[in-house]
């Protein structure tokens, strides 16, 4: 298993699924989205996993501000999120080509057998 956590360091979800692996002693990357966002083929990678807009926080702040209701097409939406981490539901959980998006520890279950 390689597992990746996408997440930032105040985010509860974020902690609580690094808890869910550090508990099973299974080991994991951190990768704090307010440091370094998501490279383009990880974006990919996770899109093509759960779908683009399932990684759409429409509760985040800049959501409004950058007109992200108002967007359809998925490439300038993809751009837009390379820009603005903040635009994440966090934590973004991927092993290899598959991800979930929020704390899932049923589907990492299934990811330890």
């Amino acid at each position: 298993m390689n597992i990746q956590i996408f997440g930032t360091k105040r985010c509860f979800a974020t902690k609580k699924a690094e808890r869910y692996f550090k508990e099973r002693r299974i080991k994991y990357h951190f990768i704090d989205l307010a440091e370094r966002g998501l490279s383009k083929g990880e974006l990919q990678s996770v899109r093509s996993a759960v779908g683009l807009d399932s990684l759409i926080d429409s509760l985040a702040r800049d959501y409004k501000k950058l007109n992200m209701d108002r967007i359809i097409g998925s490439s300038v939406r993809e751009d837009i999120l390379l820009n603005n981490p903040g635009l994440y539901i966090t934590p973004i959980v991927r092993n290899g080509k598959l991800a979930t998006v929020g704390y899932q520890p049923d589907i990492w279950k299934t990811w330890e057998s």
